[in-house]
């Protein structure tokens, strides 16, 4: 590959490492650090939210999965699309309105409890650590199939250059990446989707013709069963991803970057609106990867086919789209891994460090000098774990954090604002059982274990069936947290009543009574 490709990469990273510069002068609080001020309009942080949850598995995840299974790999798609209306129905407004800096604050606003805080503080900073995997996969097979270097050191690099501008400017100037980054993606994908729909006449009917007899599926590739030959692991899948998105705490963080629930709803609407255009033309993408790449050459590339969309570059523009979606991909890459980065390392500042050990009186200058600390421990600790899992699909990945999030957090946030018998007792087992349920059964699942050997990360038959333990795991976190709450003596159940009011107005009992 000529100095093309790293030239596009080294102009990415001037790009971000300049909107650090500039936005870290005005990061000069915890609350600039965290939040970004509170200060973002709709159109803005919801572009940011898109470009949050427009990350590697959602472009060079969802290619791949389609190009390789046709119909199966939307099973990864529709049901994150989906997944934002359960956010802007039950969630956006009470976490807007009830919380300051993360989803602890959140669930203490109700419970006056450390020990919620310490329970809800880990489960947010093991979800991000879980979705990072996803995003320093693909950057290691991008890196890979770019420039010749191998996996290990291409995650080692990703890590670094996002840790600097993550270290300097805050959630202000990842707010600010994924806006451009958001922009730059949904470009990129436009302009291929042109291309590949002129090699069809423009004709969409044509696109589905042709991919009966495109790849060594044939027609079974256009009909359910190429991956999940089990239905309930179909079912299981798309439930967590339904259900998961309204508990990450990356995404959910974002609501708290708006000066208002009246905002937070504005965000998610331009969200779905984007994200929804987004995924329509991945669908067709992941077509033409299969039709014009072809699997072999995908796989050969990348046996989980993460490498689909660079290659289907590469194919209609030459080496000069390749290294320019690459270079998006790679922008895309950095934006969610510091999106993530800054809430694990918020959920431990603020809520362990600040809230826990000092009783809520550290400085700002000790908060933010935590928060760095923090940054720096997770980002090692995930280039640790992603070492173990490069072979896996990154919209696989990303799906079981989704999971994890819809079977720990959600019941618990679903219960703070609607169960006015809900206790503290059953906030901290909704989300133990929860979060320790998900992965005990993805441990013992098809993704971890397999007879064939390079299958999966160990040999031997899995214990659990399904591959995506969400139809089992949620409901179980629901369940955790009724039963945790019934069967509690102790009735700690909070401030219910100014909870309510204040979840639907923003504003105290007495502010409403002032009203």
């Amino acid at each position: 590959m000529d100095g093309k490709v790293i030239g596009l990469f080294l102009l990415v990273v001037f790009i971000t490492l300049l909107i650090t510069f500039y936005t870290a002068r005005k990061t000069k609080d915890a609350r600039s650090f965290y939040t970004a001020g509170g200060g973002l309009k709709g159109w803005q942080n919801g572009f940011a939210i898109a470009g949050d949850f427009m990350s590697a598995s959602s472009f060079l995840g969802l290619i791949g999965a389609i190009s390789l299974f046709g119909y199966d790999g939307l099973f990864l798609m529709y049901g994150a699309l989906v997944s934002y209306l359960v956010v802007l129905l039950l969630v956006a407004e009470p976490l807007r309105n009830l919380g300051k800096y993360t989803l602890a604050d959140m669930i203490t606003e109700r419970f006056r409890s450390k020990k919620i805080r310490a329970v809800t503080a880990f489960n947010a900073l093991t979800i991000s650590i879980f979705y990072m995997l996803a995003q320093l996969v693909a950057a290691g097979a991008l890196f890979k199939l770019l420039l010749g270097i191998n996996y290990e050191l291409s995650v080692i690099i990703v890590g670094i250059v996002m840790l600097s501008f993550v270290l300097f400017g805050g959630m202000t100037a990842t707010s600010w990446v994924q806006i451009i980054k958001a922009f730059l993606l949904l470009g990129g994908t436009i302009f291929i989707f042109i291309l590949v729909m002129s090699k069809f006449d423009f004709n969409f009917i044509r696109v589905f013709q042709e991919m009966k007899t495109a790849t060594p599926l044939k027609e079974a590739y256009l009909n359910p069963g190429a991956k999940y030959t089990n239905g309930l692991d179909a079912i299981s899948l798309t439930l967590g991803l339904v259900l998961g998105t309204a508990g990450l705490p990356h995404v959910l963080s974002r609501f708290l970057t708006v000066p208002d629930a009246k905002v937070a709803r504005k965000s998610v609407v331009y969200s779905i609106w984007i994200i929804g255009l987004f995924y329509i033309m991945v669908i067709f993408l992941g077509f033409a990867a299969a039709r014009f790449v072809g699997v072999d050459t995908i796989m050969a590339a990348n046996s989980a086919g993460n490498m689909a969309a660079p290659l289907l570059a590469e194919m209609l523009g030459g080496e000069t789209l390749f290294a320019i979606i690459s270079a998006v991909a790679f922008a895309t890459i950095l934006a969610v891994v510091a999106g993530i980065v800054i809430t694990g390392a918020t959920a431990f500042s603020h809520d362990f460090y600040n809230e826990i050990l000092k009783n809520g009186k550290a400085t700002q200058g000790q908060q933010m000098k935590m928060a760095r600390i923090a940054s720096i421990g997770i980002t090692v600790l995930s280039i640790i774990l992603a070492l173990f899992v490069q072979n896996m699909n990154v919209a696989f990945l990303a799906s079981l954090a989704l999971t994890v999030g819809a079977s720990s957090n959600l019941p618990v946030i679903l219960f703070t604002v609607y169960w006015k018998r809900f206790n503290i007792t059953g906030a901290i087992t909704g989300i133990l059982v929860g979060l320790i349920g998900t992965l005990l059964f993805v441990s013992l699942s098809p993704s971890i274990w397999s007879p064939i050997k390079g299958a999966a990360l160990f040999v031997g038959e899995p214990l659990f069936p399904l591959t995506s333990p969400g139809i089992v795991s949620i409901p179980l976190g629901f369940l955790g947290a009724y039963l945790g709450t019934i069967l509690s003596t102790k009735r700690e159940t909070g401030n219910f009543d100014e909870i309510l009011v204040k979840s639907n107005t923003g504003n105290d009992v007495k502010g409403v009574n002032h009203h």
